[in-house]
């Protein structure tokens, strides 16, 4: 069972909550809040906590300023603590490792609507403001430059939701950062098959009389049911599955047994707005706008982000410094979570920090 496991660990779902694995040496949790703040909707929110995680320390210039900070954004329905699974720490985060944590200093925010952050479920259920990639960004940015004192990333890089938050982030601010690695993603508005299954999960949980507005005392467990169903579509990659389960016999158990594990880490409120959030996503017309060094990744098994729609090549020919690597699809790729697994794109991001190194003097 744990090929089943690892292909879809990181598909987009609020079950990744608990997902981390074990949290290596050195981790840091902290929360910033943030007072009245304004969203895109007109709403307001006393407080938004953002809480994150840490690892390796600042590194300073001789004006004090940061320069060695690396920011790491997750997918829809994630935390920060989802890249401490062993496909992703043990091959970045170890020593001597591309991201070694003696050398970097690592931040690794909950989304508001995520985690231990400010989300629907902590009280405020469908009272709470609706938010977009634009709010997320914009606390995003006031989470480093007011919560953590950094002026400037070394490094940008996003899974999924995380990616698409990556394109606006070069677009938006330009000049904070020097090198992204968007993993995962298109930066198109979210359309065709794509939103096609989004609409379909929002409809589940809106049209389940159980879901009561969102006042429901027990999670609508029949949406949840076609929300899971949905996602271990979207999560799944044709090679593997085929090979880890040729049967009838050993499909149906799994799925039962996955769509239940799903159901059991899902609120439906949170998980609403979470994949809600994308409505206003669509950086195409401003690629032109992005400075930072860019490579960006997607994989061919990807059932989100199909490859033969020819977006990512038309898209990546826009960027003025970046390009776009599409990773074969093999038994060794995990569909749409390919974008955790270190080991088979972590060879670009040698090669990116290193056209993107400070010169010595």
């Amino acid at each position: 069972m744990l090929r089943f496991k690892t292909v879809f660990a990181f598909v987009l779902c609020a079950v990744l909550y608990g997902a981390a694995g074990a949290e290596p040496k050195g981790a840091r949790e902290g929360d910033f809040v943030v007072r009245n703040f304004e969203f895109r909707s007109g709403q307001t929110l006393d407080e938004v906590n953002l809480h994150y995680t840490t690892l390796g320390k600042p590194e300073r210039d001789s004006e004090g300023r940061i320069v060695n900070a690396v920011m790491i954004l997750h997918g829809t329905g994630g935390t920060g603590r989802q890249f401490f699974r062993p496909q992703f720490a043990d091959v970045l985060f170890k020593k001597g490792g591309l991201l070694d944590p003696a050398k970097y200093f690592i931040i690794l925010p909950d989304n508001i609507g995520h985690g231990k952050s400010s989300k629907p479920s902590d009280g405020l259920r469908a009272r709470f403001p609706e938010y977009d990639y634009h709010d997320m960004v914009a606390l995003q940015h006031r989470l480093l430059t007011e919560g953590l004192g950094v002026e400037r990333l070394r490094l940008l890089m996003g899974t999924s939701m995380g990616c698409m938050h990556g394109f606006m982030w070069g677009e938006i601010y330009p000049d904070f950062v020097e090198a992204m690695m968007p993993l995962a993603c298109q930066p198109v508005e979210i359309a065709g098959r794509n939103r096609m299954w989004r609409k379909l999960s929002i409809d589940a949980i809106r049209n389940d009389p159980d879901w009561k507005g969102g006042e429901y005392e027990e999670q609508p467990e029949q949406a949840l049911r076609t929300v899971a169903s949905l996602l271990l579509i979207a999560g799944g990659s044709a090679i593997p599955l085929q090979e880890e389960y040729p049967t009838r016999a050993a499909v149906d158990p799994m799925v039962e047994a996955r769509v239940a594990g799903y159901i059991d880490g899902m609120d439906a409120n949170d998980w609403l707005y979470q994949v809600s959030a994308s409505k206003s996503y669509d950086p195409l017309r401003d690629l032109e706008k992005i400075k930072a060094r860019v490579v960006w990744i997607n994989s061919a098994d990807d059932f989100i982000n199909p490859p033969e729609l020819g977006v990512a090549e038309r898209a990546a020919a826009r960027l003025e410094n970046g390009e776009f690597v599409l990773i074969p699809a093999s038994a060794q790729t995990h569909g749409h979570g390919t974008h955790t697994w270190a080991a088979l794109w972590e060879d670009h991001l040698a090669r990116l920090l290193a056209d993107t190194a400070p010169a010595k003097n």
